[in-house]
């Protein structure tokens, strides 16, 4: 059953209608009269209202703007109650022909994670073996999704690991207001086939991982049991919380560990101070070193 809701734009003429769910397949339409919107017969039917004057469709929602013979608060619930009956009755909303190639249906739910400013969005398929992060969309040539979620103004960073996708935002919108509008996007971005990092990108990655396993065999010691010791135990349980961490340096002479917070972990208010202290808890009790120190670093 789908349920509209009604919301105001800054333009007094024109309401929102919007479903739960994206409703084109990231395209945009705009109606002026009945003969344009022979692609839409919602549009039609709406256009049968007198005072009906041009129809936007795009992403979740159905904008109308109105002639002023009426005003929007004594027929909005009226347009609402209209588009919720036509499209629950099975009639369709755009005929334009879809991609033809059979859609993988994907769930996406948010997760939050220890920082406010990010959320998790977990997808219930595998999307990498290699986490990265982007911090602008300059970065984001490696990931045609990431990308697009730059598009939407709130994103400020976005990290990519294993059947996840950890979103910063800005702190301009409240998780509340946009939520439902990623979730919505990154799984529909997902089930039409588009592509969450390039395959070009993986091989680098992994020619990558390749060399720094031959790194890790020229680190002494202790170096390596850190890093065995971050990958086994620490690396999991940040995973988790949409984050990711990595070995930085060790340093033999004051005993300090530098790792990498990346995702959710990296701008977290507690993160920083937690991680740390559990982290360097952690490593002394392994190592049976009470002098070592711990350094997070934001990537």
């Amino acid at each position: 059953m789908n349920k509209v809701t009604i919301k105001e734009t800054q333009n007094p003429t024109i309401l929102k209608f919007e479903f739960n769910d994206f409703i084109t397949q990231n395209e945009s339409f705009e109606f002026k009269n009945i003969d344009e919107a022979k692609t839409s017969p919602l549009a039609q039917q709406l256009f049968y209202l007198p005072f009906v004057k041009t129809i936007y469709i795009s992403g979740n929602f159905i904008a109308v703007e109105k002639y002023n013979i009426v005003e929007w608060d004594d027929v909005k619930d009226a347009v609402a109650q209209q588009i919720e009956k036509f499209v629950n009755d099975g009639g369709l909303i755009i005929t334009i022909e879809e991609n033809k190639s059979k859609k993988q249906p994907v769930t996406v739910y948010g997760e939050t994670t220890p920082n406010p400013s990010a959320l998790k969005f977990v997808v219930s398929k595998i999307l990498t073996k290699n986490a990265i992060e982007f911090k602008n969309i300059d970065q984001t040539g490696a990931s045609p999704l990431a990308k697009e979620l730059f598009k939407f103004p709130y994103v400020k960073e976005i990290f990519i690991d294993e059947n996840y996708i950890s979103v910063t935002k800005y702190e301009v919108n409240e998780w509340q207001e946009i939520t439902l509008e990623l979730r919505s996007f990154i799984k529909q971005y997902i089930e039409n086939g588009g592509t969450v990092l390039d395959e070009n990108y993986i091989a680098t990655v992994t020619t990558e991982e390749k060399i720094k396993v031959k790194e890790f065999d020229t680190l002494d010691v202790t170096s390596q049991q850190i890093i065995n010791i971050l990958e086994e135990y620490v690396k999991p349980a940040v995973q988790a919380d949409g984050g990711n961490i990595a070995f930085d340096s060790y340093n033999e002479a004051d005993k300090t560990v530098k790792v990498i917070l990346q995702g959710a972990c990296s701008g977290c208010p507690s993160s920083t101070f937690t991680l740390k202290s559990g982290i360097e808890n952690m490593l002394k009790s392994m190592l049976n070193d009470e002098s070592i120190k711990v350094e997070a670093i934001n990537a």
